[in-house]
């Protein structure tokens, strides 16, 4: 693990005040916000064993995932220990979001690892995003 680099992702344009945030773009705030505070778990093994200790917060599964047994599996989980669960189309994108990538000289994400599924373990701080999100978790 020593020699294992993460780089967060590049700051991606907040939307202008006053203009109603969408779900993906309040989902990559918090995603980065967890990930600062070292609230993240990425990958199965790991997910599951915060899924199971009830220390689970939220849970993002990527739709592309082409193995149907990890996607059963990640969403019994979810809904045996009462865990939220948000779906994303792509892979590659949760593993940007998730800092699973390099930041080249112009911010632009590089060499960007797929990431089928994560857990929220700790949200951070309080922030539009996180409220948008509880919002969509709500209604669902």
């Amino acid at each position: 693990m020593s020699g294992e680099e993460v780089v967060v992702a590049a700051e991606a344009p907040a939307p202008a005040l006053g203009e109603p945030m969408d779900i993906m773009t309040a989902l990559q705030l918090v995603l980065r916000k967890s990930l600062a505070h070292s609230g993240l778990i990425r990958g199965l093994h790991e997910g599951a064993k915060v899924i199971e200790k009830h220390t689970a917060q939220l849970c993002v599964l990527a739709e592309d995932c082409n193995q149907p047994d990890y996607v059963k599996l990640v969403k019994a989980l979810c809904a045996d220990h009462n865990v939220n669960l948000i779906t994303v189309p792509s892979a590659k994108t949760l593993g940007e979001w998730a800092g699973l990538c390099k930041i080249d000289s112009e911010g632009k994400a590089r060499k960007v690892v797929g990431c089928s599924m994560l857990v929220v373990k700790d949200y951070g701080e309080e922030t539009e995003g996180l409220h948008i999100v509880q919002q969509y978790l709500k209604t669902q």
